[in-house]
């Protein structure tokens, strides 16, 4: 069975909104508008959709019921929310280390 991007995808945003689900149930302290994590949520929301919405346009343009600069804008949106996620990722992780080299 084919593992789809999109279904990696849906994992890792299944394994984070138990992450967050956790986070609530223990008391962690609510903010006003929206966190970190649920702005972090949307946008793996956002890219898990996007991504499947290109898998659907490459499978309908194969099966001839689509054309192609249809399957090629999807597939150019997808990536953008991908390099995006990648980005922000990178950043979070640059900021975690940058933290982890602060003298106590």
């Amino acid at each position: 069975m084919p593992v789809s991007g999109a279904g990696a995808y849906a994992a890792i945003q299944a394994q984070a909104d138990r992450m967050l689900a956790n986070g609530a149930s223990t008391g962690a302290s609510q903010t006003q508008g929206p966190g970190f994590g649920d702005i972090l949520k949307q946008v793996m929301t956002d890219t898990v959709g996007q991504s499947k919405a290109a898998e659907a346009a490459m499978q309908a343009q194969v099966a001839g019921k689509a054309e192609l600069i249809d399957v090629v804008t999807a597939i150019s949106s997808a990536e953008a929310s991908l390099e995006t996620v990648l980005a922000v990722r990178d950043q979070v992780i640059a900021a975690y280390q940058e933290i982890l080299r602060m003298p106590i």
